[in-house]
C-alpha cells in the first residue's frame, strides 16, 4: 500500500505529559489496536467483499456514490449488505458534498464512492471543499488494473496525485489484504486530529483478487500523533489573560464543533463575562439568543462583532484561523490585542497572527482547563467589563441588522429567509449555497443550537446546498432540513432533486430566486461602475427554467411565491408535506445587497453598516454618506481583489 500525507499540521513529537485532570484520555499513540467492532476471522473472500465488511464494522451505515467500470466487483457485495444503505446520486460531485453534509450534521465520517478517471476526479471539488473546512469524509475511488497503472489505460487518472494538496491523508491499496487497515486508518485519520477528507484508492484487480478477511485490524500509522491535551503552562497563562484584560472576546470558529465543545463554551463565556463572536463556521456552537452574543464577524458579519475584534486587547481564538474573510486587512486587525490561540493543528497557529499564549490541543479539552485556570485566577479579582459592555451594546442599538424593502414592490429575500428560519425554528438544520443567500442565512437565522447550519465557508463551492442537505436529512431523518440555495447554485447541482424523490429523503428546498449570479452582480454594482457583465441568469425575464416546473419533473412538490402575503403561506405548507421533497420557488428582486460589509482587501475599520454609513472606531461619531463608500471602493479595486462569488468567511 502506498501512501501520501500532505498535512503535517495534524503530527508532531509527543510533548512531554502536563499536570493534568485524573482520568483524562490518552494521547494517540502511532499503532493503534482499538479499531470498532467485533474480533473476526479470518474468512475467505474477495478484496470488494473485505470492502464492504470493513465498511460494516467500522460503523458506516451510509454511502453516496455512483457504480462504474473499476469499482463495479466493490457494488456487487453492497447489493446484498444490510447495514450500509447505498445512494446513487446523480452526479459524483453531489456524493461528496451529501458526504459533506452527512459529517457536518453529525460528527461522523461521512462515505462517498466513485469509479476511476471521470467519477474520481469528479470527487476532487467535494474533496478540496471538505478539506478547506475540515470535515471528516472518506472518499473510495475505483482505480485500474495494477498492470495498467501508468499505461494511459482507459478512464485511469493518479487520482492519489491530484488529491494530495486536498486530503489530509491519501492511499493506493495495492494487496487485497491490506483492505481492512486501508479502511480503519481512513477513517481513523479523517476523525481523529484535525479533521479532513481522506482517500482510499483500489485498482480493480485488488478488489477482485481472492483474500482473507480478519477484523480489527492493526492500524499502522507511526507518524500520527496529534496532540489533544493542551500544555498546563500556557492554559495558566491564557487564564490571567482573560481575568486581566478590559476588553476581552472569545473568537470562537469552527474548531469548538468538531471538538463537541459548546456547552464548555457556554460554561466558560458565562463563568468569564466575556463577549462572544462566532464566525461562519462555528454558527450555532454558542446560542444567538445568549446576551453575551455579539454576532458573526468578517466580511458580512455584524459591526458589534467587527467592532469587537478590532478594539479588543484580548483575543481568545478557540479553533479559528484568522483567516482573510474575518481579519480583513491583516496588518490593521486588532491592532491592540494580545493573542491566545488554541488549535489541534499546530501549523495553524501564528501562520497569519502571531500568537502571544499558542496552546495546541482539542478544543474541547482546551476549555475544560480553562474553566479550571480561570477559576482559580478569579480568586485573585477580575477585571471591570462594564466599559466594554456599554461599548458593545451602544454599537449592538445602533448598528443592528436589517433591510430595506426593494423600491419596485419585489419580494425582499432577507425577509423570505427570516420567516424560514422563524418557522422552521432552531431544531431544523439549515444548509446554504454560496453567495448572498449565504450570508443572509448566516444573518437573518437564529442558530441555538451546534450542527444546524451547514455551508461550504473556505472553498465556497457554488452547487453545495441541495446535496449537502440531501446528506444531513439521511443522517438525521426526524429532522427538518431545509436548504437555502440561490438560482445560480441551484442549477449546479439540483439533478440531486432526482435522487431525493427517488430515494425518499424529504428536503426542503428555497431557491431565493432574483435572476442573477447576486453576489458577482452586487459587486458590480460597488466596484465596476454597475456594469453588470454576464450575471443575469434570465430565470426572471424568461423564467428559464421554470423552478416550480422543475421540480414537478423530478418528483417534487413544486411552489412558488412572488409576494410577502404568500411566504409564510408556503412555507407552512412545505413544512406539512413530509413525503417527497418540496421546492419552493421565491421570486425576490434582484437589487437587494448584503449589509454589513468589509470590501475584501481593506480595513476591518472601513466596515459599512449599509451603503453609505460607516461607524467610526475612535469615537462614538458616524461617518454618512457616499464619499465614505466611495473611498472603500477605490481601495477595493486598488487590491483588484478576485473573490466576489464568496462572500463569507471560513471556520
Amino acid at each position: 500500500m502506498t501512501t501520501a500525507t500532505p498535512r503535517s499540521g495534524a503530527t508532531g513529537p509527543k510533548p512531554a505529559p502536563p499536570p493534568g485532570r485524573p482520568g483524562a484520555p490518552a494521547r494517540t499513540d502511532g499503532v493503534r489496536t482499538d479499531v470498532p467492532g467485533p474480533r473476526i476471522g479470518p474468512e475467505p473472500m474477495t478484496g470488494a467483499q473485505s470492502l464492504v465488511r470493513s465498511l460494516e464494522e467500522i460503523g458506516c451505515d451510509v454511502v453516496f456514490g455512483i457504480p462504474g467500470g473499476t469499482i463495479l466487483p466493490a457494488y456487487d457485495p453492497l447489493l446484498d449488505s444490510t447495514r450500509v444503505r447505498h445512494v446513487l446520486v446523480r452526479h459524483e460531485q453531489g456524493a461528496g458534498h451529501a458526504a459533506t453534509g452527512y459529517a457536518q450534521a453529525t460528527g461522523r465520517v461521512g462515505v462517498c464512492m466513485a469509479t476511476s478517471g471521470p467519477g474520481a476526479t469528479n470527487l476532487v471539488t467535494p474533496i478540496a471543499d471538505a478539506y478547506m473546512d475540515s470535515i471528516p469524509m472518506v472518499a473510495i475511488t475505483g482505480q485500474q488494473s495494477r498492470p495498467l497503472i501508468g499505461t494511459d489505460a482507459f478512464q485511469e487518472a493518479d487520482i492519489t496525485g491530484i488529491t494530495m494538496p486536498v486530503t489530509k491523508h491519501n492511499m493506493l491499496v495495492t494487496d487485497a489484504t491490506e483492505i481492512p487497515r486501508a479502511i480503519a486508518e481512513a477513517f481513523h485519520l479523517a476523525s481523529t486530529g484535525r479533521p479532513g477528507p481522506v482517500l482510499v484508492d483500489i485498482p480493480k484487480d485488488v478488489l477482485q483478487e481472492h483474500t482473507t478477511f480478519s477484523w480489527p485490524p492493526e492500524m499502522a500509522l507511526p507518524g500520527y500523533r496529534p496532540t489533544t491535551r493542551p500544555h498546563g503552562k500556557q492554559i495558566r497563562e491564557a487564564a490571567k489573560l482573560m481575568t486581566s484584560a478590559s476588553r476581552p472576546v472569545l473568537y470562537v470558529g469552527g474548531g469548538v464543533l468538531k471538538a463537541q465543545a459548546a456547552e464548555e463554551l457556554l460554561e466558560l463565556a458565562e463563568l468569564t463575562n466575556i463577549p462572544v463572536v462566532t464566525t461562519l463556521m462555528a454558527r450555532g456552537a454558542f446560542p444567538d439568543s445568549h446576551p453575551q452574543h455579539v454576532g458573526m464577524p468578517g466580511m458580512h458579519g455584524t459591526v458589534s462583532a467587527v467592532a469587537a475584534l478590532q478594539e479588543a486587547d484580548l483575543l481568545v481564538a478557540l479553533g479559528s484561523r484568522f483567516d482573510d474573510r474575518v481579519t480583513g486587512q491583516l496588518s490593521s486587525f486588532a491592532p491592540h490585542a494580545a493573542v491566545v490561540h488554541a488549535d489541534i493543528d499546530p501549523a495553524e497557529i501564528s501562520k497569519n497572527r502571531r500568537a502571544d499564549v499558542p496552546i495546541v490541543g482539542d478544543c474541547k479539552e482546551v476549555v475544560i482547563d480553562l474553566l479550571e485556570a480561570v477559576r482559580a485566577e478569579r480568586e485573585e479579582g477580575t477585571a471591570d467589563l462594564d466599559a466594554w459592555w456599554a461599548r458593545l451594546n451602544q454599537l449592538r442599538e445602533t448598528f443592528p441588522l436589517g433591510y430595506d424593502w426593494p423600491d419596485d414592490g419585489s419580494l425582499s429575500p432577507q425577509y423570505v429567509i427570516e420567516r424560514i428560519g422563524a418557522i422552521a425554528g432552531p431544531d431544523a438544520v439549515y444548509a446554504a449555497g454560496v453567495g448572498q443567500h449565504q450570508m443572509w442565512a448566516a444573518q437573518f437565522i437564529k442558530y441555538e443550537k451546534p450542527r444546524s447550519w451547514l455551508n461550504s465557508g473556505g472553498l465556497g463551492t457554488m452547487g453545495f446546498a441541495v446535496p449537502a442537505a440531501m446528506g444531513a436529512k439521511m443522517a438525521r431523518p426526524d429532522d427538518v432540513v431545509w436548504c437555502i440555495d440561490g438560482d445560480g447554485c441551484f442549477q449546479m447541482t439540483n439533478q440531486e432533486l432526482a435522487t431525493c424523490a427517488i430515494e425518499n429523503i424529504p428536503i426542503k428546498v428555497a431557491v431565493i430566486n432574483n435572476g442573477n449570479l447576486g453576489m458577482v452582480r452586487q459587486w458590480q454594482n460597488l466596484f465596476y461602475s454597475e456594469r453588470y457583465s454576464n450575471t443575469d441568469l434570465g430565470t426572471h425575464k424568461h423564467r428559464i427554467p421554470d423552478f416550480k416546473l422543475l421540480a414537478e419533473a423530478m418528483g417534487c412538490v413544486g411552489l412558488r411565491a412572488e409576494s410577502k402575503e404568500e411566504v409564510d403561506r408556503v412555507i407552512r405548507q412545505a413544512m406539512e408535506i413530509n413525503d417527497r421533497p418540496v421546492v419552493i420557488d421565491f421570486t425576490v428582486g434582484a437589487d437587494a445587497q448584503v449589509w454589513p460589509m468589509v470590501a475584501a482587501g481593506t480595513s476591518n475599520d472601513e466596515v459599512m453598516s449599509a451603503r453609505g454609513i460607516r461607524p467610526l472606531f475612535e469615537g462614538d461619531e458616524l461617518a454618512a454618506g457616499v464619499d465614505a463608500i466611495d473611498e472603500v471602493v477605490e481601495r477595493a479595486l486598488e487590491h483588484g481583489d478576485d473573490h466576489a462569488e464568496n462572500g463569507g468567511d471560513a471556520k
